[in-house]
């Protein structure tokens, strides 16, 4: 069983934002949720299998924000889904935090992409698996 039940992002323009998410979870197999409820949207598994991630304008009527060191990391299958991710984000209005690949200051098998939404949220998607001897 999962730690985190969902996660839920604040946004400014629903339906920029939920193009932009339906073009990010997309490009990693995820399609959006029927069962949301109207001014919502959502991605991932069902309610009770996992982890999902949900989108709506905030409730308390004020602008959406984002905090410093606050971000989201997405679970990608391959190398191959975490290059679509940050290009779906792009195409899609999102902002590049840093293109696919490795770093230096985490482990060789941590390959990731980083992305702001069109609200300013971060996120990362990450293949954790990564060969580094089988790069050209």
């Amino acid at each position: 069983m999962s730690l985190i039940l969902y996660t839920t992002v604040g946004v400014s323009d629903f339906a920029r934002s939920a193009a932009f998410y339906d073009a990010v979870f997309g490009a990693l197999g995820y399609a959006r949720s029927h069962d949301a409820a109207e001014g919502w949207a959502g991605w991932g598994p069902s309610y009770d299998e996992g982890v999902s991630f949900w989108i709506c304008k905030p409730f308390d009527g004020k602008a959406p924000g984002h905090g410093n060191g606050t971000m989201i990391a997405l679970r990608a299958r391959n190398e191959a889904e975490v290059v679509a991710f940050h290009k779906a984000a792009l195409a899609h209005g999102g902002a590049d935090e840093g293109e696919p690949g490795t770093r230096p200051y985490y482990e060789p098998s941590f390959y990731v992409a980083y992305v702001r939404d069109p609200d300013g949220n971060k996120l990362a998607c990450v293949y954790h698996r990564h060969d580094p001897k089988g790069e050209a």
